[in-house]
């Protein structure tokens, strides 16, 4: 088995974390590519959205997209939310790739325990917008003298970020070109982010 991991806060998710995920599903001929929403997040501020509804939205969008998939182990853990420890959770025998954004890879050598990160998985970048893909000296030279591989994922970047979304709602704009529909209805009907707070 061939698993991709897509972590974020997803808050809420969105049409960019649709089309990373599908793409990485094909170009890497994954068997599935898992989203791991995150449960408390310690480089980010607080989160606008509960865990059930992010979860909800998660649902809303993958439901009827094959190969996807969310993944629970972040948000059924307590405590803040570090990346080896979920690596550390999942069951062993299939091969894992961590996809990440080039705006991530940037801090990538902040994050806990990124040499044991890096010798679990394959880890795959993305291109975003305003960042370039470049792995950090530190990295790349770890990487370099493990033979290991930075995978450059093909992916066209969507210029839509979840703190956008949130900015435009509270300022009551539309978000119809970034959220697929269900999840635009939904957070209407639950008056998500009115109170933009990041």
């Amino acid at each position: 088995m061939r698993i991709g991991l897509l972590g974020g806060s997803f808050d809420p998710v969105h049409r960019a974390h649709v089309t990373l995920a599908l793409a990485a599903l094909t170009e890497l001929k994954l068997d599935q590519v898992q989203l791991i929403p995150a449960g408390q997040p310690w480089q980010r501020p607080p989160l606008g959205a509960s865990t059930d509804e992010r979860l909800h939205m998660i649902a809303l969008t993958i439901g009827a997209l094959s190969g996807l998939a969310v993944n629970r182990v972040e948000i059924d853990r307590t405590g803040p939310t570090y990346t080896i420890e979920t690596l550390e959770s999942l069951p062993a025998g299939p091969e894992y790739f961590w996809i990440l954004g080039a705006d991530q890879l940037a801090n990538f050598c902040t994050w806990r325990r990124w040499k044991e990160i890096v010798s679990r998985v394959q880890l795959v970048v993305a291109q975003r917008p305003g960042s370039d893909l470049i792995a950090p000296p530190e990295l790349a030279s770890w990487m370099e003298a493990h033979d290991k591989r930075l995978i450059h994922l093909p992916f066209e970047p969507l210029d839509i970020s979840a703190n956008e979304i949130r900015q435009r709602i509270a300022r009551g704009e539309s978000t119809a070109d970034f959220l697929p529909e269900s999840v635009g209805q939904y957070i209407t009907a639950r008056g998500l982010y009115r109170q933009h707070t990041a």
